[in-house]
Order: C-alpha cells, then sequence, then structure tokens
C-alpha cells in the first residue's frame, strides 16, 4: 500500500503580517466605536444631570411662590417687620420670602411655615432658609447650591391692577399694608450660560 504524505505547510511571514494587520484595524475600528458610544453615554448623562438640575431649580421656586404667605417677620434688632416678599437688596439677597410647605414628617416643634432668600454667588444660585421666621443675628442660614452656569435672574412681580414691576413691595404699598401684600403672579426671567433665557410665569395661589 503506497501512502500519500502531504507536505503540510505554515504561514508564511507576509501572511502574518497582513493578518495581524487586518486584526490591528479591526481593533482600532472597535476601540473608536466603544470610545465614541463611551463618550456619547458621558454627554447624554451629562445632559440629563443638568436637565434634572433646571428642573428641580424650577420646581423649588414654583413651589415657594405658589405658597408665598403674606405673614411678614421681625428683623434682627427686633424693632420691625420685614415684608412678607421683599426685594429690598440691602439684606444682601435678591430676594425674600415666607411660604408655606415646608413638611416637617417628624413633628418637630416648629410650624410648616419657612423663610427663605435667594441670591447668585459666583455662577451659582443659593437658595437660603432659615429655622425660625423671626429670626435674631444667632439664627444661621442653611444653604443649598441649586444650579451653577447661571448668569442672571429677574423676578417680576404682577400687581392688583396687572401693572408688572421689579420691586416688592410696590413703592406705593410701604407700611403694614404692603408688608402683608402679595402678587397675583411671578415672573422668573433666569439667564444660563449654555442655554440661553428661560422664563417662567407662576400664578401664586390667592
Amino acid at each position: 500500500m503506497t501512502r500519500c504524505l502531504r507536505q503540510s505547510r505554515g504561514f508564511t511571514l507576509i501572511e502574518v503580517l497582513v493578518a495581524l494587520a487586518v486584526f490591528g484595524i479591526m481593533a482600532a475600528l472597535a476601540y473608536g466605536a466603544l470610545s465614541q458610544t463611551l463618550l456619547s453615554a458621558e454627554i447624554l448623562s451629562d445632559r440629563m444631570d443638568r436637565l434634572q438640575a433646571l428642573q428641580r431649580t424650577m420646581r423649588i421656586l414654583t413651589d415657594d411662590f405658589q405658597q408665598l404667605s403674606p405673614r411678614p417677620v421681625r428683623d434682627e434688632i427686633g424693632n420691625g417687620f420685614g415684608p412678607a416678599l421683599d426685594t429690598d437688596f440691602n439684606s444682601g439677597f435678591a430676594l425674600e420670602l415666607t411660604h408655606g410647605g415646608w413638611n416637617n414628617p417628624i413633628a418637630l416643634p416648629r410650624g410648616t411655615m419657612q423663610r427663605s432668600a435667594y441670591r447668585i454667588e459666583e455662577d451659582e444660585l443659593i437658595r437660603y432658609h432659615w429655622r425660625v421666621l423671626d429670626r435674631t443675628f444667632s439664627n444661621e442660614p442653611v444653604s443649598v447650591a441649586l444650579i451653577d452656569g447661571i448668569e442672571s435672574i429677574v423676578f417680576l412681580f404682577m400687581q392688583t391692577d396687572g401693572e408688572w414691576t421689579e420691586k416688592w413691595p410696590p413703592a406705593n404699598q410701604a407700611g403694614p399694608l404692603g408688608a402683608r401684600l402679595r402678587p397675583r403672579a411671578v415672573q422668573i426671567v433666569m439667564t444660563l450660560e449654555n442655554e440661553g433665557e428661560l422664563t417662567r410665569l407662576i400664578e401664586v395661589a390667592p
């Protein structure tokens, strides 16, 4: 019996180099696609975080203004009362207001009304609140950064005659009555570094 022996042949150097080159190209393409996918996912995650921060900021502002209370607050010295809603920039804040809706799930010895304030620090919108309404100099506020990348924020207030003003209480409503006066609506104009100008109209509960 005659056996036919076939000589086995290995890969040549050129074939190995070609295979390595093809593998390298495929690996590079796969890595590029993976990197692009990861980058897109990171960008999407950042945008979702930004959107959530914007929604949270607007929700907090809306809740505060919708539950605006006509309750003035005693000043730190105890000589007088500050308006329930106050845009006196001498206080160091863009705006101060008294509002309801302060949840008390564990029945702490306090009410549900809260005194809050807003101002921009660097490029962040900061919300402050005090644990008491009639505060003294020893009552330090609690601060929370709501959103960054903010360039400006403007509050406009609708008076009973339908006219809009940036100052509250209005100049013609000084005294005790003005201190308890609430606007019919509030318009917020917020300018952000990347998103541009955003506007929100909030009706104040009667």
